[in-house]
């Protein structure tokens, strides 16, 4: 069983990104505040959980939540102020969407920019350790996925469907055969030791 809170007063807001290490597409953060008495035992991690768990869950963690909220930053944004930042932007639409305003923020990971006056703590491997981290984590990740299935719809070639927008060896074929596509990041690896990618729209 995850912990409950990181302090036993005040509200916390847990926070979690989805989509760092992908070379197309968005990236998503969630903000979830759950109920102190809150308790759920199937609650992990997202990476921990299958698909099925992730998107049985969802709904339990929206409905039971005090306040949730999911942040985006498009792959524009990503090319213009790096994918590090962008998920610190992500984070903070999240935080600045959600209804109930926290006392303290639960971040994943060992970074965060401030939000506000807020105070903040980085929590690495936090997802697997606190209730409110691993539901941002879920949501994070059924949302970015939602997208990326909609997307392999418009763009056939790179198997999002399945990786998400991971760099898998589908991926990578379809971009050396197709050339990247408009959502892909161009300031990212596209392929290993690549020369030079014309940018094309399929």
């Amino acid at each position: 069983m995850l912990k409950p809170y990181f302090h036993k007063e005040g509200i916390e807001a847990g926070c979690d990104e989805a989509g760092r290490g992908c070379l197309a597409g968005p990236v998503y953060a969630a903000a979830v505040i759950l109920p102190k008495r809150y308790r759920n035992k199937w609650l992990n991690d997202s990476k921990k959980l299958s698909d099925k768990d992730r998107y049985e869950l969802r709904p339990e963690v929206e409905s039971k939540a005090l306040a949730w909220a999911v942040g985006v930053v498009d792959h524009l944004e990503i090319d213009e102020i790096n994918i590090l930042n962008a998920s610190f932007l992500g984070m903070h639409r999240a935080i600045e969407q959600l209804k109930v305003r926290p006392d303290r923020l639960l971040i994943d990971g060992n970074r965060f920019k401030p939000y506000e006056t807020i105070p903040h703590q980085c929590i690495i491997g936090g997802d697997a350790k606190y209730l409110s981290i691993a539901a941002a984590s879920i949501l994070a990740k059924t949302y970015r996925d939602d997208f990326m299935k909609e997307a392999a719809k418009t763009y056939p070639h790179y198997g999002w469907e399945t990786n998400m927008g991971y760099p898998t060896g589908l991926h990578r074929e379809g971009i050396k055969k197709h050339g990247p596509c408009a959502i892909h990041r161009m300031t990212f690896q596209l392929l290993p030791n690549q020369l030079e990618l014309e940018f094309t729209t399929i």
